[in-house]
C-alpha cells in the first residue's frame, strides 16, 4: 500500500506543478458548455431541456483532453520502465495513476458541473442527480480512458487515436447519465440508472487496469 500511495502522490505532485494542465481541463469544460447558449439561443426552456446532455458530453470531452498525460510523460522519460520493475504489480501502478488522474480532472469537473447546470438553466430537481451521476461516471471515464492511453503509447498523433478508441466506449455512460438526470427532472426515480452506472464502475475497476497493464508491457518491448 505504501508503494501505491507513493505513486499516487508522485503523480499528484507532478501534475500540480504543471497547473496549466489542470486549469486547461476545467476551462475547456466551462467554455465548451458556454458556447451552447450562443449557438442555439438563450431560450430558458430549450437550455433546460438540453442541459443534462450538454453537461455530460462536455465532461467527457474534457476528460478526453487529458488522457494522453496519464502515461505519456513517464513513457518518454523512462519512468514507466522503472515502474514495471517495481515490486508492486503493474495493474496496481495503473490504478494509482488513474486515481491521481481522477483527482486532478474528475473532482474539478464535479465541482464545476453545478455552475454549468446553473448557466444552462438546469431545473432544481436535477442538481442532486447531476452530482451523483458525475461522481459515478468520471472515475469510469478515467479508467476506460487509461486503456486507450496505454494502447496508443509511442504512436504518432496519439491524442487523436485515443479519441477514436475511447469515445465509442463512453457512449453507454453518456446515455445512462443523461437518462438519470432527465428522470430526476421529470419527477421519476433515477435509482435504476445509478445501479447501471455503478455496475459500470465496479466492472471497470478490475478489468481496465489489467487491459492497460497488458498494453503497457507490449509498448515497452
Amino acid at each position: 500500500m505504501g508503494a501505491w500511495r507513493r505513486i499516487f502522490l508522485r503523480d499528484l505532485r507532478i501534475s500540480l506543478r504543471q497547473g496549466s494542465d489542470l486549469s486547461m481541463v476545467v476551462m475547456f469544460f466551462i467554455i465548451t458548455a458556454a458556447l451552447f447558449p450562443f449557438g442555439i439561443g438563450p431560450e430558458p426552456a430549450i437550455l433546460a431541456r438540453i442541459a443534462p446532455g450538454v453537461v455530460s458530453v462536455c465532461a467527457m470531452l474534457a476528460v478526453l483532453l487529458s488522457l494522453d498525460r496519464i502515461f505519456l510523460n513517464d513513457f518518454e522519460d523512462g519512468s514507466l520502465d522503472l515502474l514495471t520493475m517495481n515490486a508492486l504489480p503493474l495493474e496496481a501502478v495503473v490504478l494509482a495513476k488513474v486515481a491521481a488522474h481522477w483527482v486532478l480532472t474528475g473532482l474539478p469537473l464535479i465541482v464545476a458541473a453545478p455552475f454549468i447546470g446553473l448557466m444552462l438553466n438546469l431545473p432544481d430537481a436535477g442538481y442532486a442527480t447531476l452530482f451523483t451521476v458525475m461522481l459515478l461516471v468520471t472515475p469510469t471515464l478515467s479508467l476506460i480512458g487509461a486503456v486507450g492511453a496505454s494502447l496508443t503509447l509511442g504512436a504518432r498523433r496519439a491524442g487523436i487515436l485515443v479519441s477514436i478508441l475511447v469515445l465509442p466506449l463512453y457512449i453507454p455512460a453518456l446515455i445512462f447519465a443523461v437518462a438519470a438526470i432527465d428522470a430526476a427532472i421529470m419527477g421519476l426515480t433515477p435509482r435504476p440508472y445509478y445501479y447501471i452506472l455503478g455496475a459500470m464502475l465496479v466492472a471497470a475497476i478490475p478489468l481496465t487496469p489489467w487491459a492497460s497493464a497488458a498494453a503497457i508491457r507490449q509498448a515497452l518491448r
